[in-house]
């Protein structure tokens, strides 16, 4: 299956990043600045974090010496929800918003969410390129630990698409799944130590706290970003496994039911 699912990814591959192509062009179309509204929005974001949080509220994290600290913490919580709320969000609704051109033209469906995976990857890398050049600036880089960002990301990526995947297809047949995950993911950005450190919350908080997937991906990218050390690798198996169940369910209901799917768009 995986094998099968690789080769129609590469014979598409012209189709997948035309249409990448197509969607940043029609995003900034009828805009005076274009493409540069994808630096100057991340660069206004992380200019407010830093100016408001480090000068103006002199916020400071619990245990971290460092005038940027608190800042960092924010735009590595920040920055990296951003690209799993991305990719889960335009997943679920993939299907549904393409299906005059899965009616239309013949082609692996599966190049939709993989086009929604670089779409959001390409932004990200934006976003996030700009935020590593803050850190060499500001002196804050983390050093060689920075390369244990990588496999954090490889599986968010893949926990963001397998989840995003799975309520993606349930979406063209109920569609109230879409919309009742759409809530579920703001009150799972707060159930996330994004914005605070876990640390501060009583001890029975955190162990509901700790049962969130997200909460060692996210901790992962803070504990590189703002201590400059390697994640903990063990608490990344369980987010580990449970992005390869997902995925291997998402691919699982998609080949089961895509037939079914062009019926119901």
């Amino acid at each position: 299956m995986a094998v099968g699912i690789v080769r129609s990814i590469w014979t598409y591959r012209g189709f997948i990043s035309g249409s990448v192509k197509r969607d940043f062009q029609t995003r900034y179309r009828n805009s005076l600045l274009g493409a540069a509204w994808t630096i100057l929005n991340p660069l206004a974001m992380i200019v407010v974090y830093t100016v408001i949080f480090a000068e103006v509220m002199k916020a400071r994290l619990p245990g971290v010496d460092g005038r940027f600290a608190y800042s960092i913490f924010l735009c590595a919580g920040t920055l990296t929800w951003g690209l799993f709320a991305e990719i889960v969000g335009r997943a679920q609704n993939v299907f549904i918003e393409q299906a005059n051109l899965i009616k239309k033209i013949n082609f692996p469906r599966i190049c939709l969410p993989v086009i929604v995976v670089v779409n959001a990857g390409i932004n990200f890398g934006i976003i996030f390129g700009l935020f590593v050049l803050f850190l060499l600036f500001s002196g804050s880089f983390p050093g060689i630990g920075f390369l244990g960002i990588f496999p954090v990301l490889a599986i968010q990526v893949l926990f963001a698409i397998g989840l995003g995947m799975s309520v993606g297809v349930l979406n063209v047949f109920f569609r109230d799944v879409g919309q009742l995950f759409a809530v579920l993911l703001q009150f799972w950005f707060w159930f996330t130590p994004v914005v605070y450190p876990r640390t501060i919350l009583p001890q029975w908080v955190q162990k509901y706290i700790d049962m969130n997937p997200m909460t060692p991906l996210i901790g992962a990218y803070q504990e590189v970003l703002v201590h400059g050390r390697w994640p903990d690798w063990n608490s990344l198996l369980l987010p580990a496994g449970l992005a390869l169940a997902l995925c291997f369910l998402g691919l699982r209901l998609f080949r089961k039911r895509v037939g079914e799917m062009v019926d119901e768009l």
